[in-house]
């Protein structure tokens, strides 16, 4: 099973990104967690789409996310909401229009994310809601990950040293896993 984590955030020190290397860490026997990335995403411009057609990097991480078994978004929560570069990334990916089934249709997808704040992405994990089910994708119900005080949980390093987080981390992604394993696709 090969499952595509994507973080939201463009930081090198990412907490974000710092929990999607845990989770690859922590994923079970047989499911492989592959990094997609939003880096090189250009801010979406229909002039841009029409004319020179889709960005490389738009059609790399279309394709690693339409080739998965399933979907995690590792994400930040600026200002109580969804970043705008993940968001702008998610919106390019629904280009052309045409190719959302592809890409989203019927996809298993999990929200997770970490924050130096009291709530840990809570927020932000709601906000995602109405653009998934938009997209049409099959969002996983059957845990939540959110780190609060994420300055608190990741050292200097960036590893995740918050043995609760790590536990919970680890039941959330064999959770998901499971939940892709048992998830009828379409014939995909």
């Amino acid at each position: 099973m090969r499952l595509v984590g994507v973080s939201g955030s463009l930081r090198a020190a990412s907490y974000n990104s710092a929990l999607l290397r845990a989770a690859q860490a922590m994923t079970p026997e047989g499911v492989d967690l592959v990094e997609g990335s939003i880096r090189g995403i250009p801010l979406y411009d229909g002039d841009v789409e029409r004319d020179q057609g889709l960005p490389e990097a738009v059609v790399a991480l279309k394709d690693l996310v339409a080739d998965s078994d399933g979907l995690l978004l590792f994400t930040p929560e600026y200002n109580n909401g969804i970043p705008g570069v993940f968001k702008n990334a998610i919106d390019w990916l629904s280009r052309p229009a045409s190719d959302i089934e592809r890409v989203f249709g019927g996809r298993p997808v999990a929200v997770l994310g970490a924050s130096p704040g009291p709530f840990g992405t809570v927020m932000s994990q709601a906000a995602w809601l109405p653009v998934l089910r938009t997209l049409g994708t099959a969002p996983w119900f059957g845990g939540r990950m959110l780190i609060p005080h994420a300055n608190a949980a990741f050292d200097a390093d960036g590893q995740l040293t918050d043995e609760d987080a790590r536990r919970r981390l680890a039941r959330f992604i064999s959770g998901f896993a499971e939940h892709c394993r048992t998830l009828p696709r379409d014939g995909r």
